[in-house]
């Protein structure tokens, strides 16, 4: 790849550059991991003195609400810092909890199946652990493309999974694909994200119904990601208790779990707490196969003493605390979490308009034969360049981004982009760097 740049100008000095990839050592940026990329960039960016256009991790780019912080506070000097928090969560976080998932999703469940978790990272491995044990070696499929850390918590605890990517198979032609694996017997839970990570796409309610009915067909529990709940912005969600409301699984099958992350949302990523919600009928059901890993057979019992236990005994005290004050604002209708949102949609439009226009291809450029929200991530490619190349290219123009072969896309070709982290006073710079990106390579 580097000799591309022989005796070229590029716009982040080439033998830095070059040294700090060498050093680095890693065999395939397509297939290196997000957090391995973070760490190439930030040596580049010290080795070089030049600031990137950072475009490699999901986080939030926005303040946190002062609300959470201050119910932290508050917490913490009324003494739960000395406290055990409760494995099930404390009880005004369950049931705000609870009230969200009525009054945004229209859906109705226990407080008692509404659980804190340390980020959706833990929710979806104490889902796996548990899930996947309610058959003989159950097994995971993802709704590709996808977050490549769910895949990576599956093989560090030995249990199988597949996956397809779903962008060929919209609306009714969901059905066949979903028959084809399930009908194997061998999945035990199933998982996608909703909006998509890292293609934005949305599933509508007739892909919805079809994974329910599919799933139902083969006792398969279907976990879905809501890490970046309401963030399409083509529908208005912002108003609690009011139609139209977040698209749910939930409203379709009671085989079900919820991951509510509060880091996009919330812009809380900093303090690792999220919302997990297992539905009522699912909690209280049995499986035989539970008791050898976790002494119980009911759901609900092994997920809150045998995964929640084994993996954290609790959530942090105070975390539960601001994560509650912020619920209970969004329920009240005092905090627009979802307005406060917008300006990511508004940068990727921005964003998008500039690949384009400097000779990039939006890879997931539809939803359903209707237009992409603009939203949290895009996906591009460059013609000529596979994902190895095009990051490699990316990173002496003083991009980064990651690669999609890494989200389990057919898209070899392509790379995700997540516009939270780029700053507004930066998007003339990344009209510059993509321009001599765009000058070196078409002559190339």
């Amino acid at each position: 790849m580097t000799a591309f740049f022989t005796n070229t100008t590029t716009p982040i000095d080439f033998d830095k550059v070059t040294h700090v990839l060498k050093e680095a050592n890693i065999p395939s940026l397509a297939r290196a991991s997000i957090r391995e990329l973070v760490a190439l960039v930030n040596r580049i960016e010290t080795a070089t003195d030049q600031s990137f256009i950072r475009m490699e991790m999901g986080v939030p780019g926005l303040p946190a609400p002062s609300i959470g912080i201050d119910a932290e506070i508050a917490a913490l000097k009324s003494g739960v810092a000395s406290k055990y928090p409760m494995l099930e969560g404390i009880p005004s976080l369950k049931n705000e909890i609870s009230r969200f998932c009525s009054l945004f999703m229209n859906v109705n469940v226990s407080p008692t199946g509404c659980f804190p978790t340390v980020g959706s990272a833990q929710g979806a491995l104490a889902s796996f652990l548990v899930g996947n044990r309610t058959k003989e070696n159950g097994a995971t499929l993802f709704i590709d493309p996808g977050f490549p850390n769910q895949k990576r918590q599956l093989d560090m605890i030995g249990q199988p999974w597949g996956s397809f990517d779903v962008y060929r198979h919209r609306g009714a032609a969901l059905r066949p694909e979903l028959e084809k694996h399930l009908s194997s017997g061998k999945y035990a839970t199933l998982l996608y994200s909703n909006p998509n990570n890292p293609a934005w796409i949305c599933f509508n309610e007739e892909e919805l119904q079809i994974i329910a009915d599919v799933a139902g067909r083969y006792n398969v529990i279907v976990i879905e990601d809501l890490a970046y709940f309401g963030m399409d912005y083509r529908e208005d969600y912002t108003l609690p208790g009011q139609a139209p409301y977040q698209p749910s699984i939930a409203h379709y099958t009671d085989q079900y779990i919820l991951l509510i992350s509060s880091s996009k949302v919330f812009s809380y990523a900093g303090q690792r707490v999220a919302s997990l919600v297992i539905s009522d009928a699912l909690f209280q059901q049995d499986f035989p196969t539970l008791k050898t890993n976790f002494g119980q057979t009911q759901f609900g019992k092994a997920f809150t003493f045998g995964a929640m236990g084994g993996l954290s005994a609790g959530v942090t005290h105070s975390t539960q605390y601001g994560l509650a004050a912020m619920l209970k604002a969004a329920n009240d209708g005092e905090l627009p979490f979802l307005d406060l949102t917008k300006v990511y949609g508004k940068r990727a439009a921005i964003m998008k308009t500039l690949f384009v226009e400097h000779g990039f291809d939006i890879v997931y450029a539809e939803d359903n034969g209707k237009a992409l929200s603009d939203g949290f991530y895009f996906t591009f490619s460059y013609p000529g360049m596979d994902g190895d190349t095009l990051l490699e290219a990316l990173l002496y123009h003083g991009i980064s981004a990651i690669s999609l072969t890494n989200t389990g896309s057919e898209r070899r070709e392509g790379a995700r982009a997540c516009v939270s982290q780029v700053r507004d006073e930066q998007l003339a710079d990344l009209a510059t760097r993509l321009a001599a990106f765009q000058h070196r390579f078409s002559q190339a």
